[in-house]
């Protein structure tokens, strides 16, 4: 059976997005500084380019919530095709969360985007089925992670912490019971901490 994993990058006080997300501004208020470790010039660090690398290899299948593959409320606007451009980073079966029904958006490079209106159980069931052998990742945002969390599904949790204050916005763990974390690797630059753990027993 796959295993399932989720990689994501959250500010010190524990946001993966700030405050008033809006079309022009999809990360909210500030959360654009999450991910300026990633984009900065090359080279990278070390412990920045790994996970990078990490953040980049090919996976099975993935899961995310209706907020990270777009900005669009209500009904769909279906010109609305990601934030990605016409070759998303993803090149694998991608199950979205979303409350109205949509036909599947196929891109360049072997992403298409399904969408998904009976809850995160069915989306990660046909994530995988998708993937097979090959790992399934929960892509975010908050919503969606806290959701696979709950339901157990996670093996391996990266955090890619930020030395940044957001001070509101997607918080990762609101409500979140404890998982049961074992730290298995921390590595770091002055731009981030790369924290590994292992979730459950």
């Amino acid at each position: 059976m796959s295993r399932t994993t989720c990689h994501v990058t959250l500010s010190l006080d524990g946001f993966l997005a700030g405050p008033h997300q809006t079309r022009e501004d999809p990360l909210g208020r500030g959360g654009e500084r999450l991910h300026e470790w990633m984009f900065a010039a090359e080279p990278l660090p070390e412990a920045d380019a790994a996970a990078r690398a990490d953040l980049l290899r090919p996976r099975g299948a993935f899961v995310m919530g209706r907020n990270m593959f777009g900005p669009v409320r209500g009904g769909w606007d279906e010109d609305w095709r990601g934030w990605w451009g016409d070759e998303p980073p993803y090149h694998a079966p991608v199950f979205v969360l979303t409350h109205h029904a949509r036909d599947p958006v196929e891109m360049a490079g072997g992403t298409t985007f399904v969408f998904v209106t009976e809850g995160f159980d069915a989306a990660f069931a046909q994530a995988r089925a998708a993937a097979g052998d090959a790992e399934v990742t929960v892509a975010g945002g908050a919503s969606t992670v806290r959701q696979a969390l709950a339901a157990g599904v996670v093996d391996e949790l990266v955090l890619d912490v930020a030395p940044v204050l957001l001070g509101g916005g997607e918080r990762l763990f609101d409500g979140v019971a404890d998982p049961g974390l074992t730290q298995l690797e921390v590595t770091s630059s002055p731009r981030v901490t790369h924290v590994r753990y292992r979730v459950g027993p």
